[in-house]
């Protein structure tokens, strides 16, 4: 999806900010969650808060929302120091936050969930009819499309998004923080909520808006703040904004050493061949090679039937002709157990629904594919997964708080390394990944690279679908890319065909077309 909202804002030194956080330090007993940190807000902007999970983000917008109490520093609005002590002093002072998990009673209407806690007052009853009234005007204010006696539980997640924001807009609110607000839009609905966005900055509020998606970044955001292991590394203006700066920023390297892989110029032993495979609709006969240590991309627009490819090598869909060799030994796969049997791990694009066993503990989310190896005369020995556990959180740098957290307690970039961890605890001679940094933050898409590193110089053989071009580019040694299921071109700097954007984007689009070798 590419979005592109005009920006307007400017602050001239005159302009006295809606929102100053001054030298805002929180500790946790001994731990330090933020140090001195500064953050300047004026009105009329959407200011992006940005940082890798555990940079801060979180901690400081609470202490912004009443939520925390900062050990220190100072919070003025508009220019007067304000005491926020609790969250009806934070909405009291014009602050109210949106959280990812929206905040409505689903079994009320839209006019008392707007007015929940602050309900108007006729003598010695509600005054329904001007709440309504009042209602009526902010829904209209936004644009919104439903009614003010629909009941909340019959919206859909984006008009009960907008509830929320109508009951900001009631409150007066002069500082609205969104935190991570797409998360369950489709494409449609985010683009509505951006025309809100540009709404309410029009009408000079402003909006801190939290996302780890780049590309809502670069359509939105007026000014950039980052966080980074708690403390404040600087802003960018619109102007100033680009790749290279924001993962210096939030990662404290450059660019160029952000994308752990260097190419692979001598691969070793063929270790995945796939020869004619096809389900006989939609992909047609795709045959290719990966050898040990090497990274093969799969590109191409999506609907283009890489996902596919992986799911018949896997076993997860029924393939109508074709064969697959591991390690020169044809496989006959009918199941995803035959092929994990086979040492062939696939990580699946979508991680809650495919993936994760979302209500069950990181520990066995770890352990589940080695329950087998780890059992004595059927009984599992849980000392042998726990130290399994253990480990696999060390190395691959989960951060929780005990093996036994609920894997839908975690972020989505602990998530996705969970689920790394899983795979390859049964040592895969191939792993297949399928968007392996959708929906991360950045750092935690520094950590997957580095971990994708490591098993190729381990010499896992590793076949990556990615709809990111750059982390195509940055990751791969070889990229096949796909067109209309059928695999139409092939890249590999080695031979002179160089693994490029454009070059990819010719394949995939049809501009140009050499047959894969």
């Amino acid at each position: 999806m590419t979005t592109n909202i005009e920006t307007s804002f400017s602050h001239p030194s005159t302009i006295t900010p809606v929102l100053e956080m001054e030298g805002i330090t929180k500790q946790f007993n001994s731990v330090y969650a933020l140090q001195n940190v500064n953050l300047t807000i004026y009105p009329g902007e959407v200011h992006a808060l940005m940082g890798e999970n555990g940079a801060g983000k979180s901690t400081l917008m609470k202490i912004l929302a009443g939520a925390y109490t900062a050990s220190s520093g100072e919070i003025r609005i508009n220019g007067q120091p304000s005491k926020i002590t609790n969250p009806a002093t934070a909405r009291k002072a014009g602050i109210n936050l949106i959280y990812q998990e929206l905040n409505v009673a689903p079994n009320l209407t839209v006019t008392e969930n707007i007015f929940m806690g602050s309900e108007l007052q006729k003598g010695q009853l509600l005054d329904r009819a001007g709440m309504d009234a009042e209602a009526q005007q902010v829904l209209q204010s936004l644009g919104a499309n439903f009614k003010i006696h629909d009941i909340v539980s019959s919206l859909s997640i984006a008009e009960q998004q907008q509830v929320e924001i109508a009951r900001a807009l009631k409150d007066k609110s002069r500082v609205l923080v969104m935190d991570e607000p797409t998360a369950a839009l489709s494409d449609r609905e985010t683009e509505g909520l951006f025309e809100v966005i540009r709404k309410l900055r029009n009408d000079g509020i402003a909006i801190i808006y939290i996302s780890h998606r780049m590309e809502e970044i670069y359509a939105l955001a007026d000014r950039i703040s980052v966080l980074r292991d708690g403390q404040y590394v600087g802003s960018l203006t619109r102007e100033e904004i680009s790749p290279q700066r924001l993962v210096q920023m939030m990662v404290g390297r450059s660019m160029q050493d952000f994308y752990e892989h260097q190419r692979q110029k001598n691969p070793g032993a063929v270790v995945l061949e796939v020869r004619n495979i096809s389900d006989g609709r939609k992909i047609q006969p795709a045959s290719f090679k990966i050898h040990a240590g090497e990274i093969v991309a799969l590109s191409g627009l999506v609907g283009a039937g890489r996902t596919e490819i992986c799911r018949l090598i896997f076993g997860a869909d029924h393939k109508a002709s074709g064969e697959v060799f591991l390690n020169g030994k044809k496989l006959d796969i009918n199941s995803p157990s035959d092929a994990i049997a086979a040492g062939i791990a696939y990580v699946p694009e979508d991680r809650k629904d495919q993936g994760l066993f979302l209500e069950m503990s990181s520990r066995k989310n770890i352990a589940i594919n080695r329950l087998q190896q780890d059992a004595q005369v059927g009984i599992v020995n849980w000392g042998s997964v726990n130290k399994l556990a253990t480990q696999a959180v060390d190395n691959f740098n989960i951060r929780l708080a005990n093996l036994e957290i609920r894997a839908i307690d975690l972020s989505g970039g602990n998530q996705q390394k969970l689920l790394l961890a899983r795979w390859l605890a049964i040592k895969p001679r191939l792993i297949m990944l399928d968007e392996p940094t959708r929906g991360v933050d950045i750092g935690a898409k520094s950590e997957i690279y580095r971990i994708i590193s490591e098993l190729a110089e381990q010499g896992v053989a590793i076949l990556m679908v990615s709809s990111e071009l750059p982390e195509v580019v940055g990751m791969s040694d070889r990229v096949l890319v796909m067109r209309e299921g059928v695999l139409v071109g092939e890249l590999d700097d080695s031979v002179g065909k160089e693994i490029s954007q454009e070059h990819i984007m010719h394949f995939a689009t049809g501009a140009s077309e050499v047959v894969a070798s």
